[in-house]
């Protein structure tokens, strides 16, 4: 009987050592990091890709599901840091807006933008991390 005992508060306690070595939920950070990103985009982003995403026809890219937004991350946080200036084909249709560089937004405020803008207007893509904005950020 007393060794029965044991095995259980054995195991019971094995499993409080696995629950307590779990990571605390990752989805709370990419739902904060959306959060600060949409206030980000309604300020930044808004007037030119719109409130849905949807962005000006042959002007300003739209932002849903298209492949600049869910492809690499690499390139879409060279977008944002250094602006586009060039006429650019986005899943067969041409926009020739130019965007400005965002240089003066944080890492973190550009991860959090680019991570609502990838998990919003239907998108369900990867989050942004500031670390991958600061290591584009200094590479160029």
């Amino acid at each position: 009987m007393i060794k029965k005992i044991n095995f259980i508060v054995s195991g019971f306690f094995l499993l409080w050592l696995i629950i307590a070595a779990i990571p605390p939920n990752q989805n709370n950070g990419i739902k904060a990091s959306i959060q600060r990103g949409e206030k980000v985009y309604n300020k930044v982003c808004l007037p030119c890709h719109m409130a849905d995403g949807g962005g000006v026809p042959n002007m300003n890219p739209p932002l849903i599901q298209t492949s600049y937004v869910l492809g690499n991350k690499t390139t879409l946080i060279s977008i944002v840091l250094h602006g586009m200036t060039d006429r650019v084909a986005i899943d067969g249709d041409y926009y020739s807006n130019n965007m400005a560089p965002h240089n003066d937004l944080t890492d973190q405020q550009i991860a959090d933008v680019l991570t609502f803008i990838r998990n919003s207007f239907g998108n369900k893509a990867s989050a942004v991390i500031p670390s991958e904005v600061k290591a584009i950020r200094q590479k160029n």
